[in-house]
Order: C-alpha cells, then structure tokens, then sequence
C-alpha cells in the first residue's frame, strides 16, 4: 500500500487535486476533517485549547473557529502553542484511518493536509505531493472562497511557507497558475507517475 502526503499552500488548488486523487481510486484522509473531530464539542483537545487561549467557545460549546483563527494566524507563538496542542491528536486519529484503510485492502492512500510538514504527518507518507500557486492569485482565490477580509487572508498567507520550502521537501510539485483542466491534466500526470512506480516496486 502506498501513502501519499498531500499539502501545499491556502489557495493554492489542493481540493482539486485531492477530488482528481480520488477519483483515480485512492482512499481520502483529510486532515482538516480529522482536526474538527478532535475538536469537538466535550473533547480532550477542545479543552486543552480553551485553558490556553480561553473565550474560545460558542454558546452551544462548540469551538468558534473564525475567533479561534483571528488568534493563531496573527501571531506565529500563539499559532505554535495550537499547533503543539492540537498535531498529537490529529496525528493519533490520522493513523487509525491508515489502519482501516489497509483493513478494508486499499492499494493507495491519500493524506490531504495543509500542514503536513508541520504536524510530522509527512513521516507516515511514502511520497509527497505539494501544490503551489502565485501568491497574488491564492489571496484572490481565498477572498472568494472563505469570505473574509484582506487582512484576514494576508495573515493567513503570512503564516506560511513559500514555494521553495515545497519544492525542496516534495517528490512532486504541481503548479496551480492556469485553469481547472491544466490542473487536473497535470494531477493525473502525478497519479500515473505513482501507480506505474508501485506497480515496478511489486
């Protein structure tokens, strides 16, 4: 079984090339879903969270996550101080998925995540994966599609790593600067590139 690491910078296409993945036959992890569960509501790591950072929560007890981002994208301690709350439990629940999915005989797996160096996800994967793009072209990308403010979406950008970082810790690297079918023809070129080298390691 193959494990494939996805990530890449906000804005950058990653859910495109994630669908494109999944289509081809691979098992989905996504990271982003997995952290909402560990987040949940009367969790071990919401309440870890809330005795750090505190107002945090909404009426129903739910965490208010666009407050909770305001707080950690702004500031890089703060976001570190998230970050080493929040990665072992994601981690934990991450290799449980990997577990199953090799329960139920996937031949590949994909694992989305954003922050797959940063969590150390990337030493459960066989290959790597990024997506980059422009940095202009990602701020426009996240305006449109998260509905928050410029300064929200700089901040954001800011707290992240430019494209030699990917480039130098990825096996792949898919440029996302045209259009939809250049980025899905380039994807598929990265799927076909992977299952011909694991069917030459069988």
């Amino acid at each position: 079984m193959i494990i494939v690491g996805l990530t890449g910078q906000s804005g950058a296409g990653k859910t495109t090339v994630c669908d494109t993945f999944e289509k081809s036959g691979f098992a989905i992890i996504n990271a982003d879903i997995v952290a909402r569960e560990v987040m949940s509501k009367g969790s071990k790591c919401l309440e870890e969270t809330v005795s750090v950072f505190g107002g945090i929560l909404l009426e129903d007890g739910t965490l208010d996550r666009k407050k909770l981002a305001g707080i950690v994208f702004s500031d890089r301690d703060k976001l570190k101080i998230y970050e080493n709350i929040i990665f072992p439990y994601i981690i934990s629940s991450i290799k449980e998925k990997i577990d199953m999915y090799k329960k139920e005989m996937y031949n590949y797996i994909l694992l989305d995540a954003p922050t797959l160096f940063e969590s150390k996800a990337d030493g459960l994967c066989d290959i790597i994966v990024s997506v980059i793009a422009d940095r202009d072209i990602r701020l426009n990308r996240i305006l449109k599609r998260d509905s928050i403010t410029l300064h929200e979406a700089e901040s954001r950008l800011n707290s992240q790593k430019n494209d030699d970082f990917y480039m130098g810790k990825s096996d792949y690297v898919i440029k996302n600067n045209g259009s939809l079918s250049e980025l899905e023809n380039n994807t598929m070129d990265v799927v076909n590139s992977i299952k011909e080298q694991s069917d030459e390691e069988k």
